[in-house]
């Protein structure tokens, strides 16, 4: 809303001061700094307020070392990054920008998802919480809300150049169009383009591939939402691998929103994408001022009402930048976290069919999962592979950025 004031004030009375808010960089560090201190400032209060109304995590003794000295600890700490998120995007953003609406829309639909799981647990003494085909259906909803805004909504384009002479392109002559597509980028190859078109091998219509492309939504939604939830496991380790993801997508997003970088560096220039970094910055401060109570030993925990809206902030953020053929790198902790928890079940019932299921409880793949508590087991401090699992999210995340060039 600043945005819209100090732009009027810009255009209108050339107020002095006011143009800065026309630059990315300035309302980013302005967003990634006001979301910080709210989480920093009013994390306390929120976290008294929990602790008062008794919203304790119920823990089940799973026989990990420290795990019992938590039960207690205020949970539904999501409303801290909730909050400390959507107030300086509401201030700093372009709000008439339909990936910032898509965003927004993405945190509050996922985070009352969360919410509702996290109050039946605490207040209704549910231990099960919402039964997941309800969360399912929440995550399927929202991935075709955006899937259906990101086919059909007129502001969502790719900027596509005609061929020109390199002297035209010097000066700025060449020719564009912007068009409506499908197209997102493969990683680590020359002519990086793919078409969701071409999953049928170009059977279906061009006119239907919007009905492939929302599926493929609807996938990657549920899919990164779930494996944030799974890797919200110890402290600090789903806020923090967040914090690096949501850095990666910032560039991202300023390379892709940024016309002539996006041309020095040949990769697709989505026209308005820009305004993501916005999103980005808040996204991030909002993090970092919830690791400040997040890191071990933690103070509260954000519960489903943060983790869930995690994972689809960021599915969304790399659909919209057209990075989604990059979550299984960027994202690579939270898909090891859920691939631990697919395999390990996979793998009981097979031993459970072929041997029986006393042997199937002594013989599993992982002596826990997810992944975060194998390692426990096998006597890890949580602290110690926190920062090991951050040190692999740094690493993939380089790899990530490494693409922008390595083709």
């Amino acid at each position: 809303m600043l945005y819209y004031l100090f732009s009027y004030l810009d255009q209108n009375y050339n107020f002095p001061g006011a143009g800065v808010f026309k630059y990315l960089s300035f309302r980013a560090a302005a967003a990634i700094t006001l979301a910080l201190l709210i989480a920093a400032i009013f994390g306390r209060k929120i976290i008294d307020i929990l602790r008062s109304k008794q919203i304790g995590e119920e823990i089940r003794d799973l026989g990990l070392e420290g795990q019992m000295q938590k039960r207690g600890t205020p949970t539904m700490g999501g409303f801290i990054i909730l909050c400390s998120l959507l107030f300086p995007v509401l201030l700093f953003a372009n709000i008439s920008n339909v990936y910032i609406v898509l965003l927004l829309v993405s945190a509050v639909w996922t985070g009352l998802i969360g919410f509702l799981d996290d109050y039946l647990k605490v207040h209704k003494k549910n231990k099960e919480g919402l039964h997941g085909r309800f969360k399912v259906v929440g995550q399927v909803g929202l991935g075709l809300i955006v899937g259906l805004t990101l086919s059909f909504n007129d502001y969502v384009k790719i900027r596509v150049y005609e061929k020109t002479t390199p002297a035209a392109a010097i000066l700025g002559q060449e020719t564009f169009r912007d068009v409506k597509s499908t197209l997102t980028t493969i990683p680590f190859l020359k002519n990086n383009e793919f078409d969701y078109n071409s999953l049928l091998f170009g059977l279906v219509p061009d006119q239907y591939t919007w009905i492939i492309y929302t599926i493929a939504c609807i996938f990657i939604i549920t899919a990164v939402s779930n494996g944030a939830n799974i890797t919200d496991g110890i402290d600090g380790l789903a806020a923090g691998t967040s914090i690096i993801i949501g850095l990666t997508l910032a560039v991202f997003a300023w390379v892709s929103g940024t016309k002539t970088i996006a041309q020095y560096l040949n990769i697709m220039y989505i026209p308005n994408s820009g305004e993501l970094v916005i999103f980005c910055a808040a996204f991030v401060g909002a993090l970092i001022g919830f690791l400040w109570y997040n890191s071990y030993p933690a103070q509260v925990f954000m519960g489903d009402t943060g983790s869930l809206m995690l994972g689809s902030v960021i599915a969304v953020l790399a659909l919209a930048v057209r990075k989604e053929l990059l979550i299984p790198i960027l994202c690579g902790i939270f898909f090891v976290e859920l691939l631990s928890v697919i395999l390990q079940v996979s793998y009981f019932r097979y031993q459970k069919k072929k041997h029986g299921i006393e042997y199937a409880r002594t013989h599993r793949l992982f002596l826990m999962s997810p992944l975060h508590h194998h390692f426990q087991k096998k006597g890890y401090h949580e602290a110690k592979i926190v920062i090991r699992f951050l040190i692999i999210g740094i690493l993939l995340a380089v790899a990530s950025l490494v693409t922008l060039k390595l083709r």
